[in-house]
């Protein structure tokens, strides 16, 4: 298998916050969600990939090259939460100056794209609404045929329609061969319908990782009375809530649950359940030790 991005032994250390021997790789081809809770370290590790800051230990190769090699930069498009723009010049000297960046820029490419999302090139860019400046920020970063698509929470503060537009570029996007997104976001259900493989990473730690259909087949969350909840039970649940109704969990055992509670109802998980309980299990863990 090839991969377009391999992180190993990554870290970073805040006083309050700390990356911890962050170890992940991208498949070329596929489109990989990186999840978690806001905090949980999914920016720190995107912006040291990108030498936006500076990691205290690991190594991070794209393409089987540093990311300081300028062949790379240029096989890569980019889209931050938050946009560096320069806030008073219009978005056609803006562009102006990104392009001068990238060697393959496709004017014919990024016209498209001003004209589908409607975009006004004689407007400043601190005119903008958010859902603007995202627009303009995925025109910038698709425009210069990248291999390789990296987006930390690009739908955050987005109404549904312009997540939906988005994802419907980047199924576009994915159907040139060879190409490869990274699609860091804590709203899970823009992934359920375009994720491949997914990543969890809590608390600078990455949790769990693997093909999104195969997590979700062998996961299942279990609904049954309060009264069934026993210690056996428990130990086949990653991680379970009690209520008035009865108790819901997610195990990764649904053959052995359902042998020993033949009532209790079996669903399928959503990428959402996958995250929330794993990490709650992954927070209990540490407050009980």
């Amino acid at each position: 298998m090839s991969y377009v991005m391999e992180i190993r032994g990554l870290e970073k250390h805040y006083t309050d916050f700390s990356l911890c021997n962050v170890d992940l790789s991208l498949a070329e081809g596929m489109v990989t969600g990186f999840i978690g809770v806001n905090g949980a370290g999914k920016t720190t590790t995107i912006k040291s990939a990108l030498g936006l800051i500076i990691p205290d230990a690991g190594e991070i190769r794209f393409f089987g090259n540093s990311c300081s090699d300028h062949n790379v930069k240029n096989r890569i498009g980019v889209i931050l939460d938050i946009q560096n723009f320069y806030e008073m010049l219009t978005l056609k000297e803006m562009k102006n100056i990104v392009a001068k960046s990238f060697k393959k820029w496709d004017e014919r490419a990024y016209q498209g794209f001003i004209s589908r999302f409607e975009l006004p090139e004689r407007k400043k860019i601190k005119e903008l609404s958010k859902g603007m400046r995202m627009k303009f920020a995925i025109a910038l970063a698709l425009s210069h045929n990248a291999d390789l698509l990296i987006m930390d929470e690009p739908t955050s503060g987005l109404d549904p329609l312009v997540r939906a537009e988005l994802l419907d570029i980047l199924r576009e996007y994915m159907r040139t061969e060879g190409r490869t997104v990274f699609f860091s976001t804590h709203i899970t259900s823009d992934l359920d319908k375009i994720a491949d493989y997914l990543i969890l990473i809590d608390n600078g730690r990455i949790i769990m990782q693997g093909e999104k259909d195969a997590l979700i087949d062998s996961h299942g969350v279990v609904k049954g009375h309060a009264g069934s909840l026993n210690d056996e039970i428990k130990k086949l649940l990653v991680g379970f809530r009690v209520n008035a109704f009865g108790f819901s969990g997610l195990t990764h055992n649904k053959a052995k649950i359902h042998a020993l509670l033949p009532d209790a109802l079996i669903e399928k998980p959503s990428i959402e359940d996958l995250m929330l309980y794993y990490v709650r299990r992954d927070h209990d863990a540490a407050q009980s030790y």
